[in-house]
């Protein structure tokens, strides 16, 4: 199989695995085609309110101060006199728009929805504002289109401040909450002399959301226990006891509006969220007005041992604590519209002050309402299964919902409500069970497809390697072997034999790729046997010995890698093994200066993955002594070597002009954050600077000679002038660091090729890029080159996490990319983030280039082994990932399997490009030959 096929075959395969873990794991719960369920009774309230602090932690919001007051004195008396509160728990991912879908349509939105859209409704699903009469919005545009947009009839009004003023360098975040507040008093005041209006907001089952994003973007700014975060706390306080008087007026205190104030997630310390740490997930909830308890005093313990209680000087009243999706059905129950159709939250019981016939009926429409997701679940499964092979949900079969149903509707009507409540609350918990059972009931299938086929590719990799790479006695029948026909039609007969079962199941079109695939590869797998006979029959000339301890010592290595992902402290200990290699195989004797240089570049980079992930407070100084660091190892490497491999006259403005790039981007991050403290916003200078660096990083090393140095100079003082505006601390030191290892690792790897015996050893510094390889010095793999290949792959895993963990989404510092943009904008900060995690990937990836022309290895060879070594961790990954245990648990499982094979795709890929950035030029203008001493 030529290269380029073999290429292409092998992304198809990677892309189709990659693809596979959301079809299994990350398919869209949502069903369509329910009921609408509403209570039969007359509900308590004609209007809801729903406030939302985005980004307000529970404990910034109920903890008192020094002096015993509260910073939100008017919610602390609405809990202490006339509400009921608890704590809301959010689920992961702690994002704004995921928090808000809990929140107001019931469910938690999955990551294949998630991936879609940040803004608008990238899956259809009902929500509390669409089964309303009127929805009134006000707040930021990246929440509120996303539920007008899907919204039914145009019954939704959203009023939203234009996406710049979402600043994280603004003088003041607060007021764009003030913003809402102006808005909703001018909205009131103008509904009084508005008939039409007026009639509007007089009618029942209406709602009115405020979303209040002043707390998060202070959090994200200052960090949320900075006296702006805090304040704002308070100016939220203020607002809301305003907008209720506002309120209560216009409708002349009928006692007809309820109110709920919560947030959509917490904050860290370090002023991020979206992973699973407790104050990202505990958010406070308050609950008032028509229809909802008053605050009832308790002088026994209560059920919650987290300590909250007594820290929050609140054991004396009755805490209701919910899942972030119970907040939905509690606002249709309250204004008596249908619970959201897709709603899988419970509704919380405590917090409804009505009688008890109210709280049954209630609590039996949220049974039949996800009665009803449950038997249309079930009935797309039994329509696409045999029914020889389908096997039902045992407790909560046709026969067994019909009996919980009309046992509860009898009790009901016997006005037995507290064994009805029971009943329903037990229907519930069975019915989201059965829709996890029916949600995954092709899950093990799937599993075993996708395994069977990543099983297969790795044996034929290994195959091809063997054959084409390495020194087997070859058997002369075996040379011109031909396939088998009987193999060829037992191929074609499985093929039909899936095609047609999965035809009469009506399966999905993925289906059929991930089953068929494995047919094709298992057919190149039998069809290179011979290969395995030449292997058999090399045997007895084969070190075995040493083979099986290099076999040992990888397994070892992949082992240890896999537990990185958990532990980054592993790549320390790796780090540290690594650096004792050179006294190990006999190298010291040698190289005595490379080999100590060698140990010691693995000790400094070690020092990295033992630093703390999250909650670094911002250190700009070591970013520009990382931009001296860089400065000095250029200038000292120019220096060395000017005898050696001089520079052109053509070349030394070049590199002039990028050490002076690399200097005043050591000095941006010092402005800006200066600026920003101050308050006066992101100097445009230093943006231009920022962005144009960015812009020219991937161009500049082009125009620089392709001597195997000079062009990684060049790429090593482009990247890390970018990295440098990308940092905000320690994580600035890491490229200079790394690429001081990579340098020396070049060196070292020539050092080991003599220790080998292997002749025709070209001196390093003479080596070009661009001269085309002589095929006939190309020689084949040895033993050596797997430890060469799992160099390569642990240094990039710790170009992944040396500096953070990207698993993790609260790992991200949003001040990272203060030098380019502080206008809110996820795609744009996320796409900066991901550029900065890539930097040291590319350093590694030029540095594996160079070793494979100074080894005098074809690409091809090194990359297919590598490959092996990142298939083997990725089906490890594969068998790793579950769904039971936390949310947390469950979406960090999935994440290492993603990130594993992102980063096989991501190699193949990057391996093209790296050729490309090291062997190619860019001549903007003609220059006169260039001849090399």
């Amino acid at each position: 199989m030529r290269m380029i096929t073999f290429f292409v075959v092998g992304l198809t395969v990677h892309v189709v695995f990659f693809i596979s873990i959301f079809d299994i794991y990350f398919t869209s719960p949502l069903v369509h085609g329910m009921t609408p369920q509403a209570t039969p009774l007359v509900p308590p309230a004609s209007r809801l309110v729903l406030l939302v602090a985005d980004g307000l932690r529970a404990d910034s919001f109920y903890t008192l101060l020094q002096n015993g007051s509260s910073r939100a004195p008017n919610l602390r008396k609405v809990i202490e006199e006339r509400g009921t509160w608890g704590v809301s728990h959010t689920h992961v991912p702690t994002e704004t728009r995921p928090g808000h879908v809990a929140l107001i349509a019931g469910f938690y939105e999955d990551v294949s929805a998630v991936a879609k859209g940040w803004k608008e409704n990238p899956v259809e699903f009902d929500s509390v504002f669409n089964e309303s009469r009127h929805s009134w919005c006000w707040g930021s545009p990246d929440i509120l289109p996303m539920f007008s947009k899907g919204a039914s009839g145009d019954h939704m009004y959203t009023h939203t401040y234009p996406a710049g003023e979402e600043d994280f360098a603004s003088t003041d975040a607060s007021r764009l909450d003030t913003w809402v507040f102006n808005q909703v008093k001018s909205f009131f005041e103008s509904a009084k002399s508005n008939s039409s209006l007026k009639a509007s907001l007089l009618e029942d089952r209406n709602v009115f959301f405020l979303h209040l994003l002043g707390i998060d973007t202070n959090g994200h700014a200052h960090r949320p226990m900075s006296q702006e975060y805090l304040d704002n706390i308070a100016l939220v306080d203020t607002g809301v006891a305003e907008m209720v008087s506002i309120i209560e007026e216009f409708f002349d205190n009928d006692g007809r509006t309820a109110y709920v104030f919560t947030s959509d997630h917490g904050m860290t310390n370090w002023g991020s969220h979206g992973a699973g740490h407790p104050s990202e997930t505990l958010t406070p909830l308050v609950a008032w007005g028509a229809g909802v308890n008053s605050a009832h005093k308790v002088t026994e313990p209560q059920p919650y041992d987290d300590g909250y209680l007594q820290e929050w000087n609140l054991e004396h009243i009755r805490r209701v604590d919910v899942n972030q999706a119970d907040i939905a059905p509690l606002m249709a129950s309250l204004i008596g519209v249908p619970f959201p159709l897709n709603s899988v939250g419970v509704l919380p019981l405590l917090y409804l002050n009505n009688s008890d016939q109210f709280k049954a009926e209630s609590m039996y429409t949220n049974a039949v309402e996800i009665l009803e997701q449950f038997k249309v679940k079930m009935t797309q499964k039994t329509e696409t299964t045999l029914s020889f092979l389908f096997t039902p949900y045992q407790p909560l079969t046709e026969s067994k919902q019909a009996e919980m149903t009309h046992k509860a509707r009898i009790l009901i009507q016997l006005e037995k409500y507290g064994d009805a409540i029971s009943l329903c609350q037990s229907l519930i918990s069975r019915s989201l069970e059965g829709l996890v059972y029916y949600h995954t009931y092709d899950r093990f299938f799937l599993g075993c497809s996708v395994v069977f086929g990543f099983v297969g590719w790795t044996s034929y990799v290994v195959l091809v390697i063997l054959k084409t790479h390495a020194s087997l006695d070859r058997h002369p029948s075996l040379l011109r072997q031909t396939p088998s026909h009987s193999l060829a039609r037992l191929c074609m007969c499985v093929t039909v034999g899936i095609t047609v079962f999965l035809l009469i199941q009506r399966s999905p079109v993925t289906y059929y790729i991930y089953c068929l695939l494995p047919v094709p590869v298992w057919y190149s797998v039998l069809k290179e046997s011979g290969t395995l006979t030449d292997l058999i029959r090399s045997a007895p000339s084969l070190p075995l010995w040493k083979c099986f301890c290099y076999f040992v010592l990888v397994a070892f290595g992949i082992e240890l890698l896999v537990v990185s992902f958990f532990h980054r402290a592993m790549l320390t200990v790796g780090l540290a093994s690594f650096s004792l290699w050179p006294f190990v195989s006999g190298l010291f004797g040698r190289a005595k200066f490379r080999s100590l240089s060698w140990s010691l570049g693995c000790l400094c980079l070690a020092a990295f993955p033992l630093m703390p992930v999250v909650g670094r407070e911002p250190n700009i100084h070591l970013v520009t002594c990382a931009g001296l660091l860089t400065l000095f190892t250029s200038a000292c490497y120019l220096w060395s070597s000017r005898h050696r491999t001089p520079l052109h006259l053509s070349d030394r403005p070049q590199f002039v002009t990028q050490m002076l790039l690399v200097a005043v981007c050591a000095y941006v991050p010092s402005l800006t954050h200066s600026s920003l403290q101050q308050k006066q916003g992101l100097p445009l200078l230093n943006q231009i600077i920022s962005w144009t660096t960015l812009a020219s990083s991937l161009l500049v090393p082009l125009l620089s000679s392709t001597r195997i140095f000079h062009r990684l100079l060049s790429i090593f003082l482009s990247l890390t002038a970018t990295y440098l505006l990308l940092s905000t601390g320690s994580e600035a030191l890491f490229p200079p660091v790394l690429s001081w290892l990579m340098f020396v690792w070049i060196n070292i790897e020539q050092e080991a090729l003599l220790a080998q015996g292997v002749s025709g050893r070209q001196e390093l510094s003479t080596i070009d890029f661009s001269a085309n390889i002589d095929i006939t010095k190309m020689r084949q793999l040895k033993l050596d080159d797997i430890r060469r290949s799992y160099f390569f792959v642990f240094f990039i895993i710790t170009a992944f996490f040396g500096t953070g963990n990207i698993a993790s989404i609260n790992s991200f510092d949003p001040a990272s990319v203060y030098c380019f943009l502080t206008v809110f904008n996820p795609f744009i900060m996320g796409g900066l983030m991901m550029w900065k995690v890539i930097i040291p990937f590319i350093i590694v990836m030029c540095t594996f280039e160079t070793i494979q022309v100074a080894t005098q290895l074809s690409s091809r060879s090194l990359f297919l082994i590598v490959l092996v070594i990142s298939d083997l961790m990725a089906l490890h990954f594969f068998f790793l990932v579950q769904d039971y245990g936390s949310w947390l648990d469950i979406g960090t499982s999935i994440s290492h399997y993603v990130i594993v094979m992102s980063m096989t795709i991501f190699l193949m890929l990057l391996s093209v490009v790296t050729h490309t950035f090291t062997s190619k030029r860019l001549l903007l203008w003609r220059r006169p030959k260039m001849h090399f001493p």
